[in-house]
């Protein structure tokens, strides 16, 4: 199965306080991005809070998500190689079109040691296509190319990249001939596309999927040319609280609530956020 297009990194709903999640804002949530114009999801990515969740949360967001009739990355990365193993080998079953794993975090793997934990996670989710979900900032260092490029040669199954690096400079050494590639950073979208890649998997899109998916349709158009400045703005605030209350105001039922040690927006956060909101 081949995926292209615009992708939401989607936020996952929670409730009380943020220790469980909350099942029935999931299908709202995917009626909301649906009718905005996604072509699917990443569920239980940076933006979804999945590195914060249990292995059974995160197989159940994957199942409400694909559910409700999104198609759905499943982002199964995790500390341990046992531990994203046993995710990937579930995500399947789950509902999910295919598997994304980030180099874990906290210890900087070696070449050898990140290739062959690729090479689990792709084996583990077999015959589902594997994309490798480069994101230096959060896993505190960068897949090398040589790695990506060496695991097409021992996982069939490997189709491509999500790349969410910037500036362009450390994005473009990943569109590799042969790989399929999603663009992460909204203001990389127009140069990525031109460049190759085959969509986005955008944050941003979490709330404002409708722009998103015009800005890959139309990476040249007004929209594209806008996603930069709209993410820079969200990022003056916590960014997970700040997505979903913009999903909450867009008329969403959902808490907004987020998983700690992530914060709520402060009074005086929430109140700018709502004022910037009533401009759009």
């Amino acid at each position: 199965m081949s995926l292209k297009g615009a992708l939401a990194a989607a936020v996952t709903p929670f409730r009380a306080g943020g220790s469980e999640l909350d099942e029935g804002a999931f299908e709202h949530y995917a009626g909301f991005l649906r009718a905005g114009g996604v072509d699917g999801v990443l569920a239980g990515g940076t933006t979804g809070e999945g590195i914060l969740q249990t292995s059974e949360e995160r197989i159940r967001g994957i199942t409400l998500f694909a559910r409700a009739g999104l198609t759905t990355i499943a982002h199964c990365g995790a500390q341990t190689t046992a531990d994203t193993v046993r995710l990937a080998a579930a995500a399947g079953e789950a509902g999910a079109a295919a598997v994304a794993v980030i180099a874990p975090p906290y210890f900087r793997l070696d070449d050898r040691a990140l290739l062959a934990h690729f090479e689990a996670a792709a084996a583990a989710c077999a015959p589902l296509p594997f994309y490798v979900y480069e994101f230096e900032a959060a896993s505190g260092y960068a897949a090398s190319i040589d790695v990506v490029s060496r695991l097409r040669d021992s996982a069939p199954n490997y189709v491509g990249l999500k790349v969410s690096d910037a500036p362009w400079e450390r994005f473009a050494p990943y569109l590799l001939e042969g790989l399929d590639v999603f663009v992460g950073p909204e203001a990389l979208i127009p140069q990525g596309m031109a460049a190759g890649a085959v969509g986005a998997v955008s944050g941003l899109a979490a709330a404002f999927p409708e722009r998103v998916a015009a800005a890959v349709a139309e990476p040249d158009g007004p929209d594209a040319a806008v996603l930069g400045e709209l993410r820079a703005l969200v990022e003056r605030f916590p960014r997970h609280a700040a997505l979903k209350r913009i999903v909450r105001r867009r008329g969403v039922n959902m808490t907004g609530e987020v998983r700690r040690p992530l914060r709520q927006l402060t009074d005086d956060e929430r109140d700018a956020l709502d004022a910037w909101i009533d401009t759009l």
